[in-house]
């Protein structure tokens, strides 16, 4: 039997030519990325669903079901229409991952080493200071994908990033404070930004509206934003819709450094207290 299934495997073998194993591969990527897109979101369950409809399709189809095969039949259209509506931040995701193919939309491709490090070391300054005092603040770091959109929000600062200003921004009299602050290479573009807070349904768990602003950015976009909490000063770090908690000073650093600064994941950095 074992014998007959291998012979039976070499003569598929033989039949496939060099263009079908480059079709199989290329369309076993694309639901491998699909997938990748759905973990972890409620369009998992939603997946399932429609792979079920589609096996009540195929059964009334093979089965001969008139009635039940008229309705897929013409229910097609809508079926289409409604997973587009319903997937629609999954495939914004994965057109923003197709256009980072390569160096196409690389915004802080200009910047080096060194701005990234300043950058970096100024806003965990600014981020520890306020998490004493308990002021809460929302710093949105720029990538690979623009924030152009919701700096427009804001009020454009374009300066240099320092401690001392992102306080200032954050001060609680400040009429900046409520909004983000984006930042992109060495410098604040813009403050008091409106950021896309996530559809109803998408987060499970009771945040506080900075958190909710910082995860609809994570999930929009591959932006790394730190927050800190107004209520017990605690410091955040949201991507791709993870929340890391209370992090201390030595844990922001590095995770901040490996994300933001050091796209690929190499590079040391020395920060300034």
């Amino acid at each position: 039997m074992i014998q007959q299934f291998w012979v039976q495997l070499g003569e598929v073998i033989r039949h496939v030519s060099p263009i079908e194993l480059v079709d199989v591969a290329v369309v076993a990527f694309v639901l491998y990325q699909l997938l990748r897109l759905l973990r972890g979101t409620q369009g998992t369950q939603i997946l399932v669903g429609l792979i079920l409809l589609a096996v009540v399709g195929v059964i009334s189809t093979t089965f001969n079901l008139i009635l039940l095969s008229w309705l897929f039949r013409n229910a097609t259209f809508f079926i289409v229409i409604a997973v587009i509506v319903i997937f629609q931040a999954e495939l914004r995701r994965a057109f923003d991952q197709l256009g980072r193919i390569g160096h196409i939309g690389r915004p802080l491709s200009r910047f080096n080493t060194r701005q990234y490090n300043e950058a970096i070391s100024e806003s965990i300054r600014a981020a520890e200071r306020l998490s004493a005092k308990r002021t809460g603040a929302l710093i949105a770091f720029e990538r690979e994908v623009g924030l152009e959109d919701y700096a427009a929000t804001g009020v454009r600062i374009n300066g240099e990033i320092s401690a001392e200003m992102l306080q200032s921004i954050f001060y609680p009299n400040s009429p900046l404070h409520d909004g983000a602050v984006i930042v992109r290479g060495n410098r604040v573009v813009a403050a008091g930004c409106l950021l896309p807070l996530p559809e109803e349904g998408t987060v499970r768990e009771r945040l506080g509206t900075r958190h909710r602003a910082a995860l609809g950015l994570s999930l929009a976009s591959d932006a790394l934003v730190l927050v800190v909490s107004e209520e017990t000063g605690n410091i955040s770090v949201i991507e791709e819709g993870k929340i890391s908690r209370n992090l201390d000073p030595d844990s922001l650093r590095r995770r901040v450094a490996l994300k933001v600064a050091s796209p690929n994941g190499n590079g040391i950095f020395r920060f300034r207290r």
